[in-house]
């Protein structure tokens, strides 16, 4: 059965594509605080925080529908394996997690080391796999060729990730265009539908957002300022019920 189109959906059903990122460094216990309750307001599906802020975001988004996404190793993704599997434990063990994110090594993914990069995927995916938690994998597209995007998605949907998604919203070494209609189009064609594709970096308008969900893309990534754009609303009027 075919999804309904965006346009046609309710404010709830589109914050549901929502994972709203609280994730700048500099943020303050009272920003987290501010922005995670307003990911919650808004309904979005989860709240993408930093490891630090888990107590916060469990505390806020607790008896509500909005969820816990946490990112590991971001936003380089360069610690070693076994450091990445063990932040993985952790955060399961300890926390109410229900999706985590986390960054490929895209130095070994443009050196074409790719048995790293599937041992690598391999190894973060059956570790969040054994606490029920979904995966999603960041390349930073922005970095990658598409041909290098492919075959990473290739092997991502090869060794059973949930997600593959582009970009950490972090990169500054070149072009900073994030999700776009070409890297999509290649994340849909490589994973086959074996996993889900989310869209990250870039996604700023109501336009863009409903575009993406139309073709497909499961969830986006939204910056705590543009939330309430995509979804055509403010806060204040969520609050009053409007």
């Amino acid at each position: 059965m075919a999804r309904k189109k965006a346009i046609e959906m309710t404010r709830l059903e589109l914050a549901q594509y929502i994972d709203q990122s609280v994730l700048k460094p500099e943020f303050t216990e009272e920003e987290i605080r501010k922005y995670v309750q307003e990911g919650v307001d808004f309904g979005c599906k989860t709240v993408c925080i930093n490891p630090t802020s888990l107590d916060i975001a469990q505390e806020l988004t607790r008896g509500t529908p909005t969820k816990i996404c946490v990112v590991a190793d971001f936003p380089f993704g360069l610690s070693p394996t076994k450091l990445r599997v063990d932040q993985i434990h952790y955060y399961c063990e300890h926390w109410d997690i229900f999706e985590l994110d986390i960054v490929a090594n895209y130095g070994h993914i443009r050196s074409g080391r790719w048995d790293l990069v599937e041992e690598d995927l391999k190894a973060v995916t059956d570790a969040c796999h054994q606490h029920n938690v979904e995966i999603k994998v960041i390349f930073e597209t922005d970095a990658l060729t598409l041909d290098e995007v492919r075959k990473a998605c290739e092997i991502s949907a090869k060794v059973g990730v949930d997600f593959v998604k582009t970009s950490t919203g972090f990169f500054t070494g070149g072009k900073s265009d994030g999700a776009t209609p070409e890297v999509l189009a290649v994340m849909f064609d490589a994973v086959q539908g074996k996993c889900k594709v989310k869209g990250s970096g870039g996604i700023r308008t109501r336009e863009r957002f409903l575009e993406y969900i139309d073709l497909g893309v499961d969830r986006m990534g939204i910056g705590y300022k543009s939330t309430g754009l995509v979804l055509n609303t403010t806060i204040e009027d969520v609050r009053e019920g409007k």
